[in-house]
């Protein structure tokens, strides 16, 4: 008995992990004529995303309402003009900002038009992944798919922590190299200081002795 309420708290404790360590966003907005708008996101490297978007019909003809995904490159990752309902997905290449975003075009005319409504779900990491169809293609029994995710869970974690560890040896050392160039910075300062503070008395011992002030 005891070992099942073991199970259950660390069973419970990797779901809240899960909630953690995967993304997964759904938000909606009024995307105006002739205006745009953008989701940047900062991700790992090797991580998957997927998204799902719709976009309302537009009350008047001649617009259109275009999405992109790039990076913080300008590389396109996907692309689709008119966009309406689709799906769309990608693997990070590297760590950095990625950005979404909806672009309205035409004309809206000397009539006001409503705007749209965008609808966007983006999922990333093990949240992106589709464990039925792995699950088909592997022939793997309910509690192999939810070992899967698991596994797949603990792995996320592990990187995850991995790259804080990075960024914080990253971190440290900037704060110690800063910290040197403060202190050497200082010191060059502070013989600055003194050899203008010696110049200035050689000067003026030489400007009152030429004024015949001092002897």
């Amino acid at each position: 008995m005891e070992r099942r309420v073991s199970f259950l708290v660390v069973l419970a404790f990797l779901v809240v992990l899960a909630l953690l360590a995967s993304g997964s966003h759904g938000l909606s907005f009024q995307l105006a004529p002739q205006t745009r708008r953008c989701l940047k996101e900062e991700l790992h490297r090797d991580v998957m995303v997927t998204g799902e978007y719709e976009v309302s019909e537009a009350a008047a003809p001649g617009i259109r309402t275009d999405l992109r995904v790039t990076d913080s490159s300008g590389h396109i990752l996907y692309s689709k003009e008119d966009a309406k309902k689709g799906k769309f997905a990608f693997t990070t290449d590297d760590y950095e900002i990625y950005e979404i975003c909806f672009e309205s075009h035409g004309q809206a005319g000397h009539f006001r038009v409503p705007e749209q409504l965008v609808t966007l779900n983006i999922k990333h990491g093990v949240e992106a992944r589709n464990y039925e169809d792995i699950a088909k293609a592997e022939k793997l029994k309910p509690l192999e798919v939810d070992l899967r995710r698991l596994e797949d869970l603990s792995e996320s974690i592990v990187k995850d922590f991995a790259f804080m560890k990075q960024r914080e040896e990253e971190m440290r050392d900037t704060n110690e190299s800063t910290s040197a160039r403060v202190f050497y910075f200082s010191i060059f300062s502070m013989l600055c200081l003194v050899g203008l503070a010696t110049w200035q008395v050689f000067y003026l011992r030489r400007f009152f002795k030429a004024k015949k002030l001092i002897e």
